[in-house]
This record gives structure tokens, C-alpha cells and sequence, in this order.
């Protein structure tokens, strides 16, 4: 697997899309620092760019580079549920030039348990993502799937087997407290159970 690692890796550096397997469903992944890249994702999913894109980090760290004033219940959620099927939103670094869509104020992250797009984001940094469907449509379980639905707009497909989990729960830790914003395969009162002192 290390040498489609570095094939995708190599896709992802010259702006290209990649296919990549998740612990929640096969998703469309893009370096977040390439000009245009996002772009590209927007266009081959048919995503509105007011659904702003995700991303995927490697760990802790990599989330943190990406956000300011983080606050400590998100520090909390990080420690207990990641990785894994969590996606917080958080303030975003106002000189962080990245184009994930219309709203520039706050960026999704999440640490996924798996173990190909962990070993991407260490390889090339943070990756735009969204799952890999056209806007409105089924997300694919199979690699087959991907490469079926989007063709040469993806470069390559890195394939995990099938994926067919729930989709991640998504927080907001932009303000005093949690919001919930989707709840996927974490259940909201486990989350909040989480959080009590």
C-alpha cells in the first residue's frame, strides 16, 4: 500500500483529486494549500460552494495549526473522540489563505481512524474532503464506485476495501457552547455525556 500512498500523495501535491477510503465512507480528497484544488472538488462533486469543505488531519497538532482561539471543551472532544468519527468546527486562522468555500471564518477538522488518509495527511499536510458522491446522490461504498461516478476528474483511488459507515457527527465549538450540527455516527447524548465534569 505504501507505493499508492505515494502515487496519491504525488496526485495530491500537483492538485489533483484523490478517491481515499475512511472509517466512515469513501471520500474525494485535495491538498487544502493547492490553489485550486478545492475548486476542483467543488466541480466534480456539483457541491454549492456555501457547503463548505471538511478537512482531514493527521493528529491534534495538525487541527490546531489550522484554528485559533481554540477552546478547551474542543481540546476535550479531540482527546476523547479522536481519532474518529467526529468533525468540530473551530474559529479558523485569520492568515490561513485556503479556499474551502464561501464562509472564511471557520473550518471543519477531523482525525480519521484509518489508516490511509492519517498516512496522506502526514505525507502532504491537511486535505480538503468530501464524501465521494455527486452533490445529493449516494456516496459509493467501493472504490469501483468512485472511479464509476467521477472518471478522469479523479486522478486516482486509493482502494480500502468497502466503506459503508455512517457519516461523522459534526460539532460547532465556535461559541460558549457545543452546537450540534449533524449527528452521524456518534450519538449527540454520548457526546454531551462526554462532556460532564
Amino acid at each position: 500500500m505504501s507505493s499508492d500512498i505515494e502515487l496519491a500523495a504525488k496526485a495530491l501535491v500537483a492538485g489533483q483529486i484523490v478517491g481515499i477510503p475512511t472509517d466512515t465512507v469513501y471520500g474525494l480528497a485535495a491538498d487544502v494549500l493547492h490553489t485550486n484544488a478545492a475548486d476542483r472538488l467543488f466541480t466534480a462533486k456539483r457541491r454549492p460552494r456555501q457547503l463548505d469543505l471538511p478537512v482531514l488531519v493527521a493528529d491534534v497538532e495538525q487541527a490546531l495549526s489550522l484554528a485559533t482561539a481554540v477552546p478547551d471543551v474542543a481540546r476535550r472532544l479531540m482527546d476523547t473522540w479522536w481519532p474518529g468519527a467526529l468533525t468540530i468546527v473551530l474559529p479558523r486562522r485569520p492568515d490561513l489563505e485556503v479556499d474551502l468555500g464561501d464562509d472564511e471564518a471557520t473550518i471543519g477538522v477531523r482525525c480519521p481512524d484509518h489508516e490511509i488518509p492519517v498516512a496522506l495527511c502526514r505525507a502532504v499536510g491537511p486535505l480538503a474532503t468530501t464524501s465521494a458522491n455527486l452533490h445529493g446522490e449516494d456516496t459509493a461504498t467501493t472504490a469501483a464506485e468512485v472511479r464509476a461516478a467521477f472518471g478522469d476528474s479523479v486522478a486516482f483511488v486509493l482502494d480500502g476495501g468497502t466503506c459503508a459507515g455512517s457519516p461523522s457527527t459534526v460539532v460547532d465549538c465556535t461559541g460558549h457552547d457545543v452546537k450540534l450540527l449533524r449527528e452521524g455516527r456518534i450519538p449527540w447524548p454520548e457526546l454531551q455525556a462526554s462532556l460532564s465534569p
